[in-house]
């Protein structure tokens, strides 16, 4: 049965390694390895991914199929988005599924964790940023209900990478949200 529970700093290595290997499996074959080591040496080394847990705008939340981690999620509290009128809104800024877990709901009970613990904060909105070439990862937003407002360029090693910058209310109504990710 998944368990989401939320991270302490304790689990810091645990995020780390498990971020490093979400991200292995999810972009690895799409690039190139050389810029995949460059990223994951001087932007998502274990050390940085670790300090993220303890820094307070961040929140943590760890799926867990019985034993194993099945994914997490890393949620950041920011300055106001200008394209969203200043609307306080809350940033997904990681949701990852473990290969293995794919298809078994962990995303859907990891977005659900995300906008549960938006409205607890008052958030009006909740935004994220997801790779032009993620089509997977576009499809299971737009089941519950983000649109695209913007993109912006994510450095991954030397290769400039789209992201598409996509939000939804808080509160909305028509979720399917059904995905099988």
């Amino acid at each position: 049965m998944l368990q989401i529970r939320r991270a302490e700093a304790t689990d810091a290595s645990l995020i780390a390694d498990l971020s490093r290997q979400t991200f292995e499996e999810t972009f690895a074959a799409q690039n190139s390895k050389e810029n995949m080591e460059k990223f994951m040496k001087e932007q998502f080394s274990r050390e940085k991914l670790m300090a993220e847990v303890t820094d307070i705008s961040n929140h943590f939340y760890i799926a867990w199929e019985e034993e194993e981690p099945a994914g997490y999620l890393k949620l950041r509290q920011g300055e106001p988005l200008p394209e969203l009128e200043g609307r306080p809104a809350m940033e997904i800024a990681r949701i990852y599924v473990s290969a293995r877990q794919i298809g078994k709901g962990v995303g859907h009970q990891l977005m659900q964790t995300a906008l549960d613990f938006a409205i607890s904060k008052g958030f009006q909105n909740i935004w994220l940023g997801v790779w032009e070439k993620n089509e997977r990862a576009i499809q299971f937003y737009n089941r519950w209900g983000f649109k695209k407002f913007n993109t912006h360029v994510f450095m991954l090693g030397n290769d400039p990478q789209t992201d598409w910058l996509m939000y939804r209310p808080v509160e909305l109504n028509s979720v399917s949200g059904s995905g099988s990710n």
